[in-house]
């Protein structure tokens, strides 16, 4: 598929694939006859995954890391586990502050509301 058709269906700009591109967070796209970037739909899945550690607040450099991780194979698999780890570890933290900060929005709603 085009580019436009892997950013409309990965719901990234085809700028955004591009960059992705060239810091190497995607492999080198492969090239249709004309020359164009061919994406598949593996690649599509690696950017549903992408785009989740980044909604998730990771890091572009530990994305990074983890790609290139990815690309030298099965045995990283225990760097990576660990990475992923680690991330849910900060992510279910910052959920926990989030809930600290619903309970005090909460509030201060109810008190507008006239309910304290």
């Amino acid at each position: 598929m085009t580019i436009q058709e892997a950013a409309q269906r990965s719901g990234l700009s085809a700028h955004t694939l591009r960059y992705y591109e060239r810091i190497g967070l995607i492999h080198s796209v492969g090239r249709n006859l004309s020359g164009h970037r061919d994406y598949a739909d593996e690649d599509l899945q690696w950017l549903d995954f992408l785009t989740k550690l980044r909604t998730t607040g990771m890091p572009i450099a530990d994305m990074c890391r983890y790609a290139e991780l990815r690309r030298m194979g099965e045995h990283t698999s225990a760097e990576r586990l660990a990475m992923l780890e680690l991330h849910r570890e900060r992510v279910q933290a910052r959920i926990a502050e989030l809930s600290k900060d619903i309970k005090v929005l909460d509030h201060k709603i109810d008190i507008y509301q006239g309910r304290v």
